[in-house]
């Protein structure tokens, strides 16, 4: 139970850092993997709890792995671009 709760707090920690800091891309990026690693540890209880295969954490490792280098990439760009990662110098229009 102290486990589920650890994950609890964990995953409630980094949305308020994803809600809160909204001024750089990669504070955003980290606390969005923070998060996926919460969702991780909590799928990895919950798949050895009802005695399932481990198969689902290797599909979601792998999508996590793709946000990851999709969120890099994206992060990279707007740094050539615009020279940081500042929400306030980048315009959607």
């Amino acid at each position: 139970m102290l486990n589920i709760l650890i994950i609890f707090i964990m995953f409630m920690v980094g949305n308020m850092i994803f809600v809160s800091k909204h001024k750089h891309l990669l504070i955003i990026l980290l606390s969005l993997e923070f998060i996926v690693l919460s969702i991780y540890l909590l799928l990895l209880l919950y798949l050895k709890y009802i005695e399932f295969d481990m198969y689902m954490l290797m599909v979601f490792l792998v999508f996590s792995v793709c946000e990851g280098a999709l969120g890099i990439s994206i992060l990279v760009s707007m740094i050539r671009s615009h020279g940081n990662d500042y929400f306030q110098s980048f315009s959607i229009l």
